[in-house]
């Protein structure tokens, strides 16, 4: 039995006796906690792994055409990458190219389809990385165009003065950066030149726009080979049979690299070389063939790297683009 000594006596100076207790019953207490510890640890649940059924593969691609369209043909295609590499995959279509950005940064995006220009945003707002590009009749570049209709009178760019005019999307190379680098090549200023100025949202929705004289001219993609007819005329050609009579091309831009299949910063190094060696599978295939025609017309996919979207970045600077300004909702003007 421990008997308290007198606060005077002798023994209640010799304090050195009491740190082996001391000693002793914080050990104790350390060992009376290791359980409950443990107790807290396995309670905590653990992260899901991304790719399961808890935590799919999220992969967006950009409404360059009717969004419905790009949808329908987008799930196939996460379908076959589900069954190549074993990862759950959910497609969606948001409602910009600025919007599947944002996604990417913000992790709610896993893996983009995004248009050269709307990459390079990407890359430097969210470091986002390229692991594939799209091939269109064995090119990995493409072209840019401006369109008139045939009853407008148009027949080059300054004749384009003073009239409406559409692009497709601020993060649209072929649809935006690259033909407004063609006009200021030409001394015009998109702002100033045009009476009107639109984003149609689509480069079929600028072709239709074209065709029903709802603007006089716009932006599109153009062919990927030079001799065949690829541009974005021929998406709509189902439609509007006689549309390559009534809107015709009157101005071509420099090539453009292709779009790109990339993903957002921080997925792992195993995840990313599943889904690009998977979807390089997927493309060889023929389902996977008719769901890239269905989707945006591409005929395969090839690695690509970061410095194959110099171009892009270089007409960028040329133009003196504010990449985040560019980004920003744009306003009709009129």
């Amino acid at each position: 039995m421990f008997t308290p000594h007198h606060p005077f006596s002798p023994a209640s100076t010799h304090r050195p006796s009491s740190r082996p207790a001391g000693r002793a019953l914080v050990t104790l207490l350390l060992l009376l906690s290791l359980p409950l510890a443990g107790a807290c640890q396995m309670a905590q649940p653990r992260a899901a792994q991304i790719g399961t059924n808890d935590k799919p593969i999220r992969m967006a691609f950009v409404p360059s055409s009717d969004s419905q369209k790009v949808l329908s043909s987008g799930e196939p295609l996460g379908r076959l990458l589900e069954q190549e590499t074993g990862l759950k995959v959910q497609v969606s279509v948001p409602t910009s190219y600025a919007a599947v950005i944002e996604a990417m940064g913000a992790e709610n995006v896993d893996v983009g389809w995004l248009a050269p220009f709307a990459y390079i945003l990407a890359r430097d707002k969210f470091s986002a990385e390229v692991i594939l590009a799209s091939v269109r009749g064995g090119s990995k570049t493409y072209t840019g165009q401006i369109i008139a209709h045939v009853d407008s009178g148009i027949a080059d760019l300054q004749g384009l003065q003073g009239k409406k005019f559409a692009f497709v999307d601020p993060g649209s190379a072929s649809g935006f950066l690259f033909p407004n680098a063609l006009l200021a090549q030409n001394g015009i200023d998109y702002k100033a030149f045009f009476s009107e100025t639109t984003f149609a949202g689509g480069h079929d929705k600028v072709v239709i726009a074209v065709y029903n004289k709802q603007v006089d001219a716009g932006a599109t993609f153009g062919d990927s080979v030079e001799g065949q007819v690829t541009d974005a005329r021929t998406a709509v050609q189902g439609t509007l049979p006689d549309v390559m009579e009534r809107v015709k091309p009157i101005a071509r831009t420099e090539p453009i690299p292709n779009d790109t299949v990339s993903l957002r910063k921080g997925i792992p190094a195993d995840v990313a070389a599943k889904i690009r060696d998977g979807l390089l599978k997927v493309a060889d295939s023929p389902e996977g063939k008719q769901s890239l025609r269905d989707l945006y017309r591409i005929d395969g996919l090839a690695p690509s790297e970061d410095s194959d979207y110099d171009p892009v970045r270089k007409a960028a600077r040329a133009l003196n683009l504010n990449l985040e300004q560019e980004l920003a909702p744009k306003e009709k003007k009129g």
